[in-house]
Formats: C-alpha cells, sequence, structure tokens
C-alpha cells in the first residue's frame, strides 16, 4: 500500500493507493495538481498515466473508492451517488480500474466545488 494524501479545495484527506500496476504507474507520477471536475458525487480530473482497462475493472464501486478511468486517464474519487447511479452508490461512467480508497469520509469532498484546485501527493512518512 502507498500513502498518499489529496488536498482539494480547503479539504486534506488521507489515501491509500493498492499495489494494482496501475495504482502503481499513479504513484510514480506523483504529485499531481489539476482542477476539480464535478459528476455528481464524483471528483476526477486528468493525469498523465495511460493504462489500459484491467481485467478487474468495474463500474459499481464504494464510498471513498478512488479509480482509474482509462477511457478519460483520469483520477476518480467516488463520494457518493454518480448521474449513473441507480442506488444511493457510486457508479462510474464506464469501468474503472480501482486504485486505492479514502482513508475517513469521503462524503466530507461533497463541499469540493468545480474548478478547485486539487493536490495528490505522496504522504510524508
Amino acid at each position: 500500500m502507498f500513502r498518499i494524501v489529496i488536498t482539494a479545495g480547503q479539504l486534506k484527506i488521507a489515501a491509500e493507493l493498492n499495489d494494482s500496476p496501475t495504482a502503481q504507474a499513479v504513484w510514480e507520477v506523483l504529485p499531481i495538481q489539476a482542477e476539480a471536475n464535478i459528476w455528481g458525487d464524483e471528483i476526477y480530473f486528468e493525469i498523465p498515466v495511460k493504462m489500459a482497462q484491467a481485467p478487474e475493472a468495474r463500474a459499481e464501486v464504494e464510498i471513498g473508492t478512488l479509480g482509474y478511468w482509462p477511457v478519460g486517464n483520469a483520477f476518480c474519487i467516488f463520494f457518493g451517488p454518480t448521474p449513473a447511479s441507480t442506488d444511493g452508490n457510486p457508479r462510474a461512467y464506464s469501468p474503472v480500474n480501482i486504485i486505492g480508497k479514502v482513508m475517513g469520509d469521503a462524503t466530507s469532498l461533497r463541499s469540493v466545488a468545480q474548478g478547485a484546485a486539487v493536490r495528490v501527493a505522496k504522504a510524508k512518512v
């Protein structure tokens, strides 16, 4: 597991990346700075990683899931239902590679506005 810190607007959230090939590729390009795109209760932004869809990629995810969307080369943070959801759980537009999870209350990300500055960095140990 790789520990990271996500800063979005005024929030700072701890998270972990898993040991998948996609998560390792993301780890290698950190830190990343971008502007938040908001899609329901999801923040996503393009990152300089190009990976294929993993065999275990899926659209149905849990609150707090960190994903990589191969179609848009995007880092995704899910914290509630999206426009594609059929219930109260997040659903990606199309399958994402699961790369990690938020450690704590992901729903606090609802306060982040479209276009807010987002930074993903390796946690200091």
